[in-house]
């Protein structure tokens, strides 16, 4: 079969239309973006070093706890606690926290009651020191979980404790 000069001329026109109108299509619009909270489920042992040069490097003169994000999903938030002196001691009213020791050691105290206390939210109270707790050395490697309603205190630091800390939401009793 043989084409004319008329038909292969309009078939290159169609042609060129077509690749011209695909050509200004628009560009697809861009994904939604997400209103779901950042994920972060893996701190690498790199990772953990880096964050502990950092805490060190930006911790001011005075300052006992830099804290650094290490894992998020939802409601969960993983931290890496730097504390290179005493600080506050704390209440969470409807939290349990959970530590585990990266680095180092210290006394922690847990019960008794907030000395000076002083609310910091509406769900969190601070103190001086704590009065008639119960004090448990701590150190590398240890695994600690503070129910909630619980006064705890780092007291005395033996040089830098470096911790993993979470909050964990929720009313937790016995026999729950």
């Amino acid at each position: 079969m043989r084409f004319s000069r008329s038909t292969k001329f309009i078939g290159l026109a169609v042609t060129l239309a077509a690749a011209v109108a695909l050509a200004k299509q628009p560009a697809p619009p861009p994904a939604p973006q997400s209103s779901a909270p950042q994920m972060k489920t893996f701190t690498s042992a790199a990772e953990a070093t880096a964050l502990v040069a950092k805490s060190k490097s930006e911790r001011k003169e005075a300052q006992p706890n830099v804290t650094q994000p290490m894992l998020e999903l939802g409601g969960y938030n993983g931290h890496m606690e730097y504390r290179a002196s005493v600080g506050n001691a704390a209440v969470h009213e409807n939290e349990a926290e959970l530590f585990y020791v990266i680095d180092g050691s210290a006394t922690l105290v847990t019960g008794g009651k907030l000395v000076n206390e002083k609310r910091t939210d509406a769900t969190n109270l601070a103190g001086s020191a704590i009065e008639g707790g119960t004090p448990r050395t701590i150190a590398k490697g240890d695994w600690i979980l503070v129910p909630e309603k619980t006064p705890h205190w780092f007291s005395p630091i033996n040089g830098v404790l470096v911790l993993f800390s979470m909050h964990v939401p929720g009313t937790f009793s016995p026999g729950k």
